[in-house]
């Protein structure tokens, strides 16, 4: 195995602690913030180190690249961009304490996903649909390496897909910017110009996701371990249970136990540094 070391900022001291910590055979550079520790070995203080000095880290075949996988799903939320957006939807009516309240819990786990959106979206009845415009064009921002995550992802030939328990007025705005293949979330019904607080057709929650995963995988006739999954919380936990490499994103802690990559100093594009 090889371990991939990466920050904003790699600290030689650090990284060749790790480096002897791991018996290595050498040190190889992937990027100015990347680095490759060859023919490592686990230690219990690695983990420790790289927590310090603010270094992402993981445990990486070192026959894979990039190219071995066919698949990439990842959620949309505090993942692929920087907000919730149902948080910020509710603050057009003041609710966002509220309604982040909520989020926060489901995240965590603590309440049933389907229970928390039906909660939140039933907070939003009344307002505009124009309140959606609002969010996404003055407060959705992509997270630090998003546009090259995909853009490396494409070059591999790799087939992509957003897939979310928000809301598709955001995934198929985002599915165009980024040039996904496919993307589902949740629809929010509208009349007369006016959100009435609850969504059309089946909810997206974290069981959704991993079949979405699930009949990508088998339509494109790959095998588990052909298939990267990258999301932040809970409702995450599934779909990357689902696939062969999971990457947990500034995650809560439930989505990290489970996870085989947690990015928590570098930006998305940190995914490419690992099969370089």
């Amino acid at each position: 195995m090889n371990l991939v070391v990466q920050g904003e900022d790699v600290d030689s001291v650090a990284l060749k602690t790790v480096a002897k910590l791991a018996g290595a055979r050498a040190i190889e550079q992937i990027t100015p913030q990347a680095f490759r520790v060859i023919a490592a070995a686990q230690h219990p203080d690695i983990a420790d180190v790289c927590e310090k000095a603010q270094l992402d880290w993981a445990w990486i075949d070192a026959k894979r690249r990039l190219g071995d996988f066919g698949l990439f799903v990842t959620d949309m939320d505090s993942t692929l961009i920087n907000i919730e957006c149902i948080d910020e939807i509710a603050d057009m009516q003041g609710l966002k304490a509220q309604v982040a309240a909520i989020t926060e819990a489901a995240m965590r786990g603590e309440i049933d996903f389907t229970e928390s959106l039906t909660r939140r979206v039933s907070l939003l009845a009344g307002l505009p649909e124009s309140a959606l415009t609002e969010v996404y064009e003055h407060r959705l921002r992509l997270n630090p390496g998003a546009e090259r995550l995909m853009q490396g992802l494409k070059r591999a030939g790799i087939h992509t897909v957003l897939v979310s328990g928000g809301f598709t007025y955001f995934t198929e705005r985002l599915k165009e910017r980024l040039g996904f293949d496919e993307a589902y979330a949740n629809q929010l019904e509208v009349r007369d110009g006016h959100l009435t607080g609850r969504v059309t057709g089946p909810v997206v929650d974290g069981a959704a996701k991993a079949e979405h995963l699930r009949t990508t995988r088998e339509r494109l006739g790959l095998r588990s371990d052909q298939v990267i999954a990258a999301g932040d919380g809970a409702n995450d936990i599934p779909m990357l249970s689902e696939a062969g490499f999971g990457v947990a994103y500034h995650a809560k802690p439930v989505l990290r136990e489970i996870a085989d990559c947690r990015l928590d100093y570098v930006g998305l594009d940190g995914l490419l540094n690992l099969f370089a």
